[in-house]
């Protein structure tokens, strides 16, 4: 068994959804989710096949993040990974209607933040043991950050 780390590329505005599922359908399913819970998203979504042809399929109503999806699918490679990159939408929007879809099994992730994907490979294929998303903590907030962020949610509609 071998270990890696693979970086996900989400570019600058864009979120990423890291899960794992385990059926073909997800890839429709999601699409329908997504899209009846904030129809303005634009999205793409990738999912690694993990039996019989083991493709990577993709759905999804923007171009540009379907490929983004699928790259990163292509690139991570684990059997029954689902990849979700959001643009005008956040994960908040869709993560709890994600996870009472009856085919997903797990969400590593949802985040516009750097991004590592630490593998397990083996003769059979890759697993994904867990994510790296951001940097380590730098410190504890004090009053001036806690402020700060209050006031960053109120600014963004997220709080009153």
């Amino acid at each position: 068994m071998e270990l890696k780390s693979v970086k996900v590329n989400i570019p600058q505005g864009l979120n990423i959804i890291l899960g794992q599922t385990h059926f073909i359908k997800t890839v429709e399913d999601i699409y329908e989710l997504i899209v009846t819970t904030v129809p303005q998203a634009r999205f793409g979504i990738a999912l690694c096949e993990a039996s019989g042809p083991c493709l990577v399929r993709v759905e999804g109503n923007d171009i540009e993040l379907k490929k983004i999806a699928s790259d990163n699918a292509v690139n991570i490679g684990a059997g029954h990974l689902f990849a979700i990159v959001l643009k005008d939408a956040y994960p908040i929007n869709i993560l709890n209607a994600l996870k009472g879809c009856q085919e997903v099994c797990a969400i590593f992730c949802a985040t516009a933040n750097p991004l590592e994907v630490i593998l397990a490979e083996t003769d059979q294929g890759r697993a994904i043991l867990g994510v790296v998303d951001g940097f380590s903590p730098k410190g504890v907030e004090g009053d001036k950050e806690h402020a700060e962020r209050k006031a960053f949610l109120r600014k963004i509609g997220y709080k009153l």
